[in-house]
């Protein structure tokens, strides 16, 4: 009952020329954030619930009607608004890529005709690889201005640099003569809070100023971020990940690519990270660098008018983004593929692989962190890694599924409670509570006090002669003569011991507040917060391992390769394996994964460890569900995605998920040439469905082709401001040729060149399987079910959508329009 009911919910408009009226964002929108309203989805109708019910409509298939290979019969005038799509419906792939092929084969024809003709033809052809430029550019200089303010402004949570106010700590003690190897980080020209308030620089009184100033901070920080995202741009909330990856799939959300949206995204995006919240600005760069490819694909006509080829500037924007998140320019083209793009053909790779090279070379100029490196994190390990050690690089790989399993059930049971209780609507108060009692408990933690990147950073680091950080605090032998970069395997001291204390609480800390903090109404990113966990879990077993091969290298595992003053075990590594491990168990990344954190520590002799940690991660993540973060949080909204890497196993049949059912009334239908502008519009006003099929007469049935609604109601109010002569009672006219009308008829209305010549069409008995392949390859919205010739239905990608969750038992209503 509950799916007849949803299924006959619909975006009911109360005039006719209501259609043509865009609602603004701010109206689709809840004081919470982004409550979206797909009830307007033309996808979730196409099938008229008000039609007669003792009429029964049945047709026959009519292909034999037009043997043309044109989508579109297009007039020398075309009606503008045509062939564009409403917020929140879903484009038409194939239609968009024959528009695409029209528009090529219309500038090939006249490239000959004049010299002016011939350079436009170049400046088509060489659009792309404009745009891709100018999305790099723009990528990798908001990446180096977000990186460089985030660090900035984490500093300044504990004091300032009376020197030069805009350099951070380790800037404004560069080039200090005062400073020691042993308190690098102290210099007179940086001072704390409580050395400039009341004037102490240790003790009592000076712990709990800078305490009290670090929360001040955090806290005012994260209400002006969160404020600027509920007052200026609500969709630039969150990691974007996920609406990417449903934009790209063919979905139309307004606004979430915007202007407005990238600007508050990164203003926003550098107060969440200074906040010191459990989140990363990673997965949101790849936000920004999609919006700069949706506001730069506008200056070429290539792709400003056509959705299809926009999504192309739109996938290698995220590779883009990766690459300046990362500083893995293939990585980001790896993750493009495989993560979020829907459609990727050759020509996009390419594309991809030169934007990323242009944002990597943008941000290696900027040179925000002052290492000469893309990322804060970049490490180089000298000690080859032994078969033996694979068992605890396989532990950690079980750690980090078990982790990406809790993860994923935590995370989006909290969310899911979020929109179902009165905490949803307040969630300035719910950034407030969740910074507060981040900066309270993170405060006494060194290790959760630092910035999280700059925690992989020290995690990630080989203990070398010059590493002054409590986790290299071991006993030193004395006999050694001399300093080398290869420290031999020495017993820990007591700082490493109260380092491991440390990370445990922090390990703690960071799993719990990281599932409270992913989906609130800020930028916030998941690939750092994850990298930070498994880094963490990975540094503790490195350093138990190293100590195992210190007490007992007499044991037959360390004998052949590990004796006494070998250095055999790089913590540091382990710290990589586990973040690599950690982050895959979130995404379900595989390769992608595997060649960011190559490209990070640059050494190629370490892909066997980190493939064996991603691939157990992902196995034993998948044992538990095989959702990946980002499409659980698509299901948790009910975007209109279908994934790709999700088998249909079952043996239903197209017949079982057409519309109409038999208890439905039947399809509504528009014939070639008998029907007035008045009965159409009736029909719209009457209907809240968006797609009507049209045959050529009630006698004969034969099917002519499919007209969708928003196409109709645009071309009828066109024709009655242009066109003289089109009443309410002209004849409207879908075929090529006008019938013979009397004399004293009112002008017809041709409307054929709105026209779908060639819907796709199976028949009742083709089996749920193929038609999901075909929904998925060809990206349809909805396709016609036959029986020997005669239109029994249509099926629409939601049917599919809804079908899949009664399959799996769920509630339809409870995965749609959330």
């Amino acid at each position: 009952m509950e799916s007849e009911q949803l299924f006959h919910r619909g975006y009911y408009r109360n005039s006719y020329n209501s259609i043509t009226s865009a609602s603004s964002d701010e109206e689709l929108l809840d004081g919470a954030g982004v409550i979206m309203d797909f009830q307007t989805s033309e996808d979730d109708n196409l099938l008229d619930g008000d039609a007669s019910i003792g009429t029964h409509y049945t047709m026959t298939n009519g292909g034999s009607i037009n043997s043309s290979t044109h989508l579109l019969d297009l007039l020398d005038e075309p009606i503008p608004g045509v062939g564009t799509y409403d917020d929140f419906h879903t484009i038409d792939w194939v239609r968009e890529k024959c528009k695409d092929r029209e528009r090529h084969r219309r500038i090939n024809s006249k490239k000959k005709e004049s010299a002016w003709e011939m350079t436009k033809s170049l400046y088509d052809a060489w659009s792309g690889w404009l745009v891709v430029t100018l999305t790099g550019l723009a990528s990798g200089a908001l990446a180096g201005l977000i990186d460089i303010a985030a660090d900035w402004m984490t500093d300044l949570k504990e004091g300032i640099c009376l020197s030069a106010l805009w350099y951070n700590h380790e800037q404004c003690c560069w080039g200090s003569n005062e400073t020691t190897f042993e308190e690098r980080d102290k210099c007179p020209q940086w001072k704390t809070w409580a050395e400039l308030i009341i004037g102490q620089a240790e003790g009592p009184g000076s712990y709990i100023m800078n305490y009290i100033m670090y929360i001040f901070w955090a806290l005012s920080f994260a209400f002006l971020a969160v404020s600027l995202v509920k007052v200026f741009a609500p969709y630039a909330c969150g990691s974007g990940i996920p609406e990417i990856k449903t934009i790209l799939s063919g979905f139309i959300i307004r606004g979430y690519l915007g202007k407005w949206t990238l600007m508050i995204k990164t203003i926003t995006l550098v107060l969440a990270v200074a906040s010191g919240l459990s989140l990363g600005k990673e997965g949101p760069l790849v936000h920004v660098a999609c919006c700069c490819g949706n506001i730069f694909s506008y200056l070429f006509p290539k792709y400003s008018t056509n959705e299809a080829k926009k999504r192309e500037v739109l996938s290698a924007a995220s590779a883009a983004g990766v690459s300046v998140a990362f500083g893995a320019p293939i990585g980001g083209v790896l993750f493009s593929l495989e993560e979020v793009s829907y459609y990727f053909p050759l020509k996009t790779l390419w594309r991809s692989f030169f934007a990323a090279l242009v944002a990597a070379f943008v941000l290696r100029s900027i040179n925000p962190f002052g290492n000469s490196r893309l990322v804060l994190f970049y490490v180089e390990y000298h000690t080859p890694w032994y078969l033996f050690e694979l068992f605890p690089f396989i532990l950690l790989g079980v750690f980090g599924g078990l982790w990406g399993a809790f993860f994923i059930r935590a995370n989006i049971a909290w969310c899911r409670r979020r929109k179902s209780t009165k905490f949803g609507k307040y969630p300035v108060l719910e950034v407030i509570i969740v910074a507060a009692i981040t900066a309270v408990i993170a405060f006494p933690n060194p290790y959760t006090r630092l910035n999280t990147s700059e925690l992989i950073k020290e995690l990630f680091t080989d203990c070398g002669p010059l590493e002054s950080s409590s986790l290299c605090d071991y006993r030193n032998d004395m006999n050694a003569s001399k300093i080398v970069d290869d420290i031999p395997d020495r017993p820990a001291g007591i700082g490493v011991y109260s380092a491991i204390w440390q990370l445990c609480l922090a390990l703690i800390f960071k799993i719990i507040m990281t599932v409270f903090t992913f989906g609130i109404k800020v930028p916030s990113g998941l690939f750092i917060p994850s990298m930070a966990i498994g880094a963490i879990a990975g540094r503790i077993v490195g350093i138990a391992v190293e100590q195992l091969a210190y007490y007992h290298h007499d044991w037959f595992i360390f004998k052949e390769w590990c004796g006494v003053g070998a250095d055999c075990i790089t913590p540091g590594l382990y710290a990589m394996v586990g973040a690599a491990a950690c982050l895959g168990g979130v995404t379900r990344m595989t390769v992608s994964l595997v060649v960011i954190v190559f490209e990070l520590t640059g050494g190629l002799e370490y892909i066997v460890p980190l493939m064996a940690a991603v691939m157990t991660s992902k196995w034993v993540g998948d044992a538990f569900g095989r959702e990946g973060i980002y499409e659980a949080h698509i299901r948790l909204n009910g975007y209109p995605f279908l994934d790709a890497k999700e088998e249909f196993t079952h043996t239903t049949l197209a017949a079982d998920v057409m519309r109409p059912r038999r208890s439905d009334p039947p399809l509504a239908v528009l014939t070639q040439d008998n029907m007035t502008v008045d009965d159409i519009e009736n029909m719209i006003n009457e209907t809240s469905y968006n797609g009507f099929p049209v045959i050529m007469s009630k006698e004969s049935q034969r099917l002519v082709g499919f007209a969708l609604r928003r196409d109709l109601t645009i071309a009828i109010e066109s024709a009655r401001k242009k066109q003289e002569g089109i009443v309410s009672s002209s004849r409207v006219c879908f075929a090529q040729h006008t019938p013979s009308l009397p004399a004293e008829s009112p002008r017809p209305l041709k409307l054929r060149s709105i026209l779908d010549m060639s819907p796709f069409t199976v028949t009742d008995h083709t089996p749920m399987e193929i038609v999901v392949d075909i929904f998925r390859k060809l990206g349809l919205r909805q396709c016609l079910v036959t029986h020997n010739g005669r239109l029994l239905g249509i099926i629409t990608k939601k049917d599919i959508l809804r079908h899949m969750a009664q399959m799996a038992n769920q509630d339809p209503a409870s995965i749609m329009f959330n």
